[in-house]
This record gives structure tokens, C-alpha cells and sequence, in this order.
């Protein structure tokens, strides 16, 4: 009836072709298995966390609920495997859980440890950031710059002390911040190196560029003037002839990039482990993981560069 198929139907109602024998079915033997475990894994897991339970539960809880777990197997008229369970949750409890309770508070103590050592780790950088720029020889240098100023230029005088007022304005509120925007931490740098002009006279240039679109961005406060500092103190300062400061800020795809370049003395032994650029490390590292970065480099013709790498989507500047 339809082209002289063998396909005949036994009354069990299983199709078999014509001679070949019976066809063996795997697939529900699979299905089994895999039901089976996942039944034990699951038994497994649920074992671990009523073994954890019974390791923190109080004594005077855990007969509480025994007492009520008796109560519901009588009525359940199932008393027997229930008084077991009681039974066995004791003694584990008496012979395992405080090995348990012990390991399981270790590892909450170890993690807590973690979390306040990295919200310590924050703190203290953000306060050795401030401490290295609000420095005492730097306050006391600059008020005797501007007391021999006053003797001899008052008119000089009276520009450092309004450029180390402007400084403070800007720096003293970073004590309780840990960010800041980019056109303040700029308004800091400019304030400070303006000291430092006025101090130094011709022995310092200073080029200032960052686009307008990028002052809203949400930087780490202090970092950009720490790494400013550092160019002062340690590249331009011991130069007899002195040198120039460009500080520059970009975008580069999903990253903000903060460059301090000096015509400085470059690097020397010390350069990279000094406490200004380790605490920018260890910030960065605290702040954003792996995901933000400080990179040195020779300058050209001579000098260094240093760079902060942030990720974009972690300023507030709009992208």
C-alpha cells in the first residue's frame, strides 16, 4: 500500500523493519544516568550547607528546632527516621562543628581582612597624596620666598602669596576626597606650579593643555599634581639651568590619559620607586584593579614622562 514497505507494527505497538532485529533504546538509559547525577550533586550540596548549619546554630536553637521536627514526624506518624536525624545532628554537631565553625569564621575573618585592607589601602594613599603635596619645607620655602620677596620685589611678593593661597583653596578640601574633577585637580596644578614660576623665575617654563571637554571628567584627586610634584622636585629643581613642565591630558578610545613631561635630569637609580609614584600605584591599583595604569618613560631630548592611564567609563565625563 505504500510502495512495498517492509515496516510492519508489533501489538506492542513498536515499529521494526523487516529483518532486522530489535532496536535497543540508549537514550532513557542516558537520561537516567544524568537524573541520577544530578539528584547526588544536588544531595551533595545539600548536605554541605545543613553541615554548616549545624556547625553555627547555638545548642539551645538546635533543640528547639529539634523539638519541633519530632513533633511534626509523630504527627506525619514517621517519628523513627526523624529521632535519627536529631540523633546524628547532635553528634556531628558535638564531634565536628566547632572544626567547622572554626574554618568557616576563619574564612569570613579572611575576607573581611581583605576588604578592610583594600578600603585602608585607599585611605592611606589618599592621605599620603595630600601629605606630599602640602608639604612643611614646601609651605615654609615658600613663605620665606615671600618674605625676602617683600624686602626686595613687593610686588613679587604679593603674587606668591596670592598663587600659595589659591594653593591651598584647592588643596585643603581633597583631605576627605577621593576624586575630584579634572578642571580642579588642573586649578591645583596651575596654583602650584605658579609658586614654583615665581620662585624659580626663567629657570621654569610651563605648557598647560587640556581640552575644554575633558574638565568634567572624574579623576583621582591629588594624583595629576603629585605626579607634577615629583617632576618639580626631582627632574627641573637640580638643574642649574632648570627646564620646562608640559602637562597634557587626552582621550584615547575608552581610556583618559594624564601626562606630566619634564626636561628634568631624566632617570637615575631611584627612578619609579620613589614614595610619590608608589602611592600612585598603589591607588590606581586599589581603585580600579588592572584596569587603570602608570607608565614612565625617557623624555626627548631628555627628561621623563609619566603617564596615567584611567578607563573613560569610570569618569564622569560624558562619553
Amino acid at each position: 500500500m505504500f510502495g512495498g514497505s517492509d515496516i510492519e507494527t508489533n501489538p506492542g505497538g513498536t515499529a521494526t523493519g523487516s529483518g532486522q532485529g530489535p532496536h535497543v533504546a540508549t537514550a532513557p538509559r542516558s537520561g537516567i544516568r544524568q537524573t541520577l547525577h544530578e539528584i547526588r550533586d544536588t544531595g551533595t550540596v545539600i548536605w554541605w550547607r545543613f553541615f554548616d548549619w549545624l556547625a553555627v546554630v547555638s545548642w539551645k536553637k538546635l533543640l528547639l528546632v529539634s523539638l519541633l521536627a519530632l513533633i511534626l514526624g509523630g504527627i506525619a506518624k514517621h517519628p523513627t527516621p526523624v529521632l535519627m536525624l536529631v540523633v546524628a545532628s547532635f553528634i556531628i554537631k558535638a564531634v565536628a562543628g566547632g572544626k567547622r565553625r572554626a574554618e568557616l569564621t576563619a574564612d569570613e575573618a579572611t575576607k573581611r581582612a581583605e576588604t578592610e585592607q583594600l578600603e585602608r589601602t585607599v585611605v592611606e594613599a589618599r592621605m599620603e597624596a595630600l601629605q606630599a603635596q602640602i608639604e612643611p619645607h614646601f609651605l615654609f620655602n615658600t613663605l620665606s620666598n615671600i618674605r625676602r620677596l617683600c624686602q626686595n620685589d613687593a610686588a613679587g611678593g604679593r603674587a606668591m602669596l596670592g598663587q600659595l593661597s589659591r594653593y591651598l583653596r584647592a588643596a585643603l578640601p581633597k583631605i576627605r576626597e577621593s576624586d575630584t574633577t579634572l578642571a580642579d585637580e588642573i586649578e591645583l596644578v596651575s596654583a602650584y606650579l605658579g609658586v614654583q614660576a615665581i620662585r624659580m623665575g626663567e629657570r621654569l617654563q610651563v605648557v598647560i593643555r587640556v581640552p575644554p571637554a575633558l574638565l568634567g571628567a572624574t579623576v583621582p584627586s591629588m594624583m595629576l599634581a603629585t605626579l607634577v610634584e615629583n617632576a618639580i622636585k626631582h627632574g627641573i629643581a637640580p638643574l642649574t639651568e632648570g627646564g620646562s613642565i608640559v602637562v597634557t591630558a587626552s582621550r584615547r578610545g575608552e581610556s583618559l590619559l594624564l601626562s606630566v613631561a619634564d626636561t628634568g635630569k631624566g632617570f637615575d637609580a631611584g627612578s619609579g620607586t620613589g614614595v610619590g609614584l608608589a602611592n600612585i600605584r598603589a591607588r590606581l591599583s586599589a581603585l580600579y584593579g588592572t584596569a587603570a595604569s602608570l607608565r614612565l618613560e625617557t623624555n626627548s631630548p631628555r627628561g621623563f614622562i609619566a603617564t596615567v592611564v584611567l578607563p573613560w567609563n569610570r569618569c564622569g565625563a560624558p562619553a
